[in-house]
């Protein structure tokens, strides 16, 4: 993943609303939603969810197919795992940097 790309990710993930929907399609996994139940579910207007699906979708966070009459949304996985990998690729020094699981500080910081 290029820098560029980086910066289109993180820019569009940087609003409440497509965090709210990205993170809703992370959850429900490869059966995707459609913009309706999604819209009722996350109690956003339809035409706000529209406006911010395209977003998610222009910066490639989330994929959009048709199945017969419905859109259907669902997370681009392998996109947010590429934009996880540039932002810890370099995490530590190269060290392992898991965070022990009885710590809530990161050892890294």
């Amino acid at each position: 993943m290029d820098e560029q790309d980086v910066i289109k990710s993180l820019a569009a993930l940087a609003q409440p609303v497509r965090l709210k929907v990205f993170r809703a399609l992370v959850v429900t996994g490869e059966a995707g939603l459609t913009p309706g139940t999604m819209a009722e579910g996350l109690d956003i207007p339809a035409n706000t969810l529209s406006f911010h699906l395209k977003e998610l979708v222009n910066a490639g966070l989330v994929t959009q197919e048709r199945s017969s009459r419905n859109l259907i949304y669902r997370a681009a996985y392998e996109r947010m795992n590429a934009l996880l990998g540039y932002l810890t690729e370099n995490c530590c020094q190269g060290a392992g940097c898991a965070m022990p699981a009885s710590s809530s500080t990161p050892c890294c910081l």
